[in-house]
C-alpha cells in the first residue's frame, strides 16, 4: 500500500488531504506541531478508513523538527510515495510590524521546509523510479505585497524547476495555488478581518481544493489553480502592472 506524508496535517487543508488520501487506501504519515490533535485524527482515520496512520509531531520552524521529518521521508525501509508540503501560515502583517523572529520562522516553514523535504523525497523517489511531490502554494504568489506572497511565489518557481529536473525519472512535482479557503488559516487576530472583507462566493471549500490538487498529481500537472474563477484571476494578476500587485491588504 502506498504511503503519503502530509505536513500541517492536524487541521485545514492538511486534514482534508489526510482524509482523501486515506479513503483512497493510502497509509498516511501525519506531521504537525499539535501532537494531541494528530493522535486523535490518526485514531479516527484508522477506524474509519482501515489504513495505517502514523503520527510525527514536529515543528518545522525548528532544525530538529525538520530533521526528524526529513529522516522519515528518506527512510528506505518505509518509503513515502507522495509528499504533501502543506504546512504554512500567514503573519498578516508587513515587515515594519513584524519581528525578525516571526519572519525567520515563517521563512523556515514556508520555504526552507519545502526545499529540504522536496530534495529528500526527490532523491529517495528517483532511486525507486516513482513518486510524487505536491507543494501547496497560493494565488497570493501572483502578488507582490507581503513576505507570504514572496514565499509562495518561491514555492511555485521552485516546483517548476524541480519538475524540469525530475523529467524522465518517474517522479513528478506539482504546485497547487488555492485562493481563499474556508479553514482555520484566517482564525488569527491579524487575518480574521479577511472573513468579512470578502464575499461568500470568493471562498472555496477544502474538499474542492484537495480534490483538484490530487487530480493534478495523478495527471502529473506542474501547476494547478482550483476553480475557474481563481485561475482567471491568477492570469489577470500575472498581466497586471507590478504597481497594482504591490498594493497592501
Amino acid at each position: 500500500m502506498a504511503t503519503a506524508l502530509i505536513t500541517g496535517a492536524s487541521r485545514g487543508l492538511g486534514e482534508e488531504f489526510a482524509w482523501q488520501l486515506a479513503t483512497a487506501r493510502h497509509d498516511v504519515v501525519l506531521v504537525s506541531r499539535s501532537g494531541d490533535a494528530l493522535s486523535e485524527l490518526a485514531h479516527t482515520i484508522r477506524g474509519a478508513a482501515g489504513v495505517e496512520a502514523e503520527v510525527l509531531e514536529a515543528d518545522l520552524a525548528q532544525p530538529e523538527g525538520l530533521a526528524a521529518v526529513e529522516a522519515r521521508v528518506s527512510d528506505p525501509d518505509r518509503p513515502v510515495s507522495l509528499l504533501v508540503n502543506n504546512a504554512g501560515y500567514g503573519l498578516g502583517k508587513g515587515v515594519l510590524e513584524t519581528t525578525w523572529e516571526e519572519e525567520r520562522d515563517a521563512l523556515a516553514v514556508l520555504v526552507t521546509a519545502p526545499l529540504c523535504l522536496s530534495q529528500a523525497a526527490a532523491k529517495a523517489m528517483t532511486a525507486r523510479g516513482h513518486g510524487a511531490i505536491l507543494n501547496v502554494a497560493s494565488i497570493a504568489a501572483h502578488l507582490s505585497n507581503t513576505t507570504y506572497a514572496a514565499h509562495k511565489r518561491w514555492v511555485v518557481e521552485f516546483t517548476q524547476a524541480l519538475a524540469g529536473q525530475l523529467k524522465g525519472t518517474g517522479v513528478s512535482a506539482t504546485a497547487v495555488l488555492p485562493g481563499l479557503v474556508r479553514t482555520h488559516f484566517h482564525d488569527g487576530p491579524d487575518l480574521e478581518h479577511m472573513r468579512h472583507d470578502y464575499p461568500d462566493f470568493a471562498w472555496l471549500e477544502p474538499e474542492q481544493v484537495v480534490e483538484s490538487a490530487l487530480a493534478a498529481v495523478r495527471r502529473k500537472a506542474v501547476t494547478v489553480t482550483p476553480s475557474v474563477r481563481y485561475a482567471a484571476s491568477g492570469s489577470l494578476m500575472r498581466l497586471a502592472p507590478r504597481s497594482l500587485t504591490r498594493r497592501s491588504r
